[in-house]
């Protein structure tokens, strides 16, 4: 049975809604929305820089028109080993090290080549391709705090009658039978916002105090005189899941001029998050060990979150490979939005210790909702030029449209959520170039380099906006610019080869325990705690196939 926060109320006046209950936004979206560089060791190798080269299974997850350079046919896996650390700016991260095995791709192509002046040659091919792997974890601790999350969740709880967010045993839930902000329900459960009224304003009477008290400018005490509040908080991230792509592909040679190529993807996401977040605060305003009053003292309370979101998704590709003189290469592709059926589920748990002698434990109902996303379309232009039969050197742009992306559900298109997306996030630019030396006729060398900017709007970097996040967990983490270095080898021997690659990723995010907000204590712009993440990733990259 939940324990709840058992403050004596006067009932019967009107509930004002505050934020309704959340389901999705433009974090969901963003979270589910990320790739990374994937493929086979010779893709990998050279940095992905294969939009205007193909003949190699990665081709058919980027251009698809890589599929017209085959003259034959090729099967062919690829398992990759990564190493991955995330090391948080804060103190007390202790996340460390850990590896993880997958299998990046595995596929097939089939060709027929004609005797013809014009179709030279038809191919056709299936691959699995690993667009992303979820897999990060990263803790902190000792954060100092200017404010806490309980005075950013009374942003949104003012006004709420908080009788509409009592539990009555085998009579009321205001998880299900309200369209409460869950996340204010939890909040007045656990007591770390505590209601009084305010009949200054009769239309909005409920008011909620947070835990921390803020010092008067200039002082180190409160308007009462009394020292403000004070603290640190510590939080623990873990993620897992992946990103996958199924793709079947069409393609064929003109003239020995130009290759051409459409596909159609299929995706499967899983994205599963566990969160802690706590803290630890001195000269707080904690509710009484009775619950019906406030008085100072100290508290220590945390929040568990565990989230996951599973999709299923389709899009379409089309692409041409140009070779207009023999050592020159032009490719362009474009994609499609994806279009992705999405499953949600969650939970939170809250426990507060107050050294008033206020004790409380709560959690939320198991929380299901399905909606739809479009994830970002993608463009794709390339040139490579072929020096002397033993050289290759090529060149990427790609440009993905994050902040095109949009949801929905069966009803219809959630307009305020995709004004958040289209504000939140920008598109994303990436440059890659590869580079492959035949050294003998069996061995190659590779290199590569590629560089993602970010995908984050300049407000929100800057913290001068609020980002709306989802069912009980606020905190949100957003990815800065990604630089990949490369190195690869190659061996053929009949139609038989083996490719390996070195991938080194490093990449820099910011942890946000939840949103800047104006709080409603003194209307001020308030800046909640946010960590510095940095996170080093060491593949290695090993494909085998046979080429006939």
């Amino acid at each position: 049975m939940k324990t709840l926060h058992q403050t004596l109320l006067t009932l019967g006046l009107a509930a004002l809604p505050a934020a309704g209950a959340m389901a999705q936004t433009s974090v969901d979206a963003y979270n589910l929305a990320q790739s990374e560089l994937r493929g086979t060791a010779r893709f990998m190798g050279m940095a992905g820089a294969f939009t205007a080269l193909g003949g190699d299974l990665s081709s058919l997850t980027q251009n698809p028109a890589g599929i017209g350079v085959y003259r034959g046919s090729e099967v062919g896996i690829t398992f990759d080993l990564n190493i991955l650390n995330d090391k948080t700016s804060a103190a007390g991260n202790q996340a460390g090290s850990f590896s993880k095995f997958d299998v990046n791709t595995f596929g097939y192509v089939g060709t027929t080549n004609f005797d013809a002046p014009v179709m030279k040659s038809f191919s056709w091919g299936f691959s699995f391709n690993r667009r992303a792997s979820y897999a990060r974890q990263y803790q902190g601790a000792a954060l100092p705090l200017n404010t806490s999350m309980s005075n950013y969740i009374t942003s949104f709880t003012d006004g709420i009658d908080p009788g509409k967010m009592m539990f009555e045993q085998n009579k009321y839930n205001p998880y299900t039978d309200s369209d409460i902000n869950w996340m204010s329900i939890l909040a007045f459960s656990g007591g770390i916002v505590n209601p009084f009224q305010d009949m200054s304003n009769p239309a909005k009477p409920w008011v909620y105090d947070g835990l921390f008290q803020y010092a008067v400018p200039g002082s180190e005490t409160n308007p009462a005189g009394i020292p403000a509040t004070t603290g640190t908080a510590d939080f623990t991230v873990r993620e897992r899941g992946s990103a996958d792509e199924y793709s079947i592909n069409l393609g064929g040679n003109l003239a020995n001029v130009v290759n051409w190529g459409v596909g159609i993807g299929i995706t499967d996401v899983d994205f599963e998050q566990t969160a802690y977040y706590g803290e630890s605060l001195t000269g707080a305003n904690v509710p009484t060990a009775d619950g019906n009053n406030i008085q100072e003292g100290n508290i220590n309370w945390s929040l568990d979150n565990w989230k996951r979101m599973t999709a299923t998704g389709v899009n379409l590709k089309f692409g041409v490979i140009a070779k207009p003189i023999q050592a020159l290469r032009l490719g362009f592709a474009v994609h499609t939005p994806t279009w992705n059926s999405v499953h949600t589920s969650y939970k939170g748990t809250i426990n507060t210790n107050a050294s008033s002698g206020f004790k409380a434990n709560d959690y939320t109902d198991y929380a299901e909702y399905d909606w739809n996303i479009t994830q970002p379309w993608r463009m794709n232009l390339g040139v490579a030029g072929v020096i002397g039969g033993r050289a290759i050197i090529s060149a990427d742009y790609e440009y993905e449209a994050y902040n095109a992306m949009k949801t929905s559900n069966i009803q219809g298109e959630f307009t305020e959520y995709n004004g958040y997306i289209s504000s939140d996030f920008r598109a994303a630019n990436t440059v890659r170039l590869g580079a492959e030396f035949r050294a003998t006729p069996q061995f190659s060398l590779r290199a590569g380099v590629a560089y993602t900017g970010t995908n984050v709007a300049d407000a929100v970097k800057q913290n001068t906006v609020e980002v709306v996040t989802a069912g009980t967990n606020p905190a949100y983490t957003l990815n800065n610019d990604t630089r990949y270095m490369t190195l690869g080898a190659g061996y053929r021997t009949g139609g038989f080869y083996a490719d390996l690659a070195y991938v080194n990723r490093y990449r820099t995010y910011t942890h946000h325990a939840f949103t800047p907000f104006t709080d409603p204590a003194d209307g001020l712009w308030t800046l909640a705690p946010e960590t510095n993440v940095t996170g080093t990733s060491n593949q290695l990259v090993l494909s085998i196939g046979y080429k006939f």
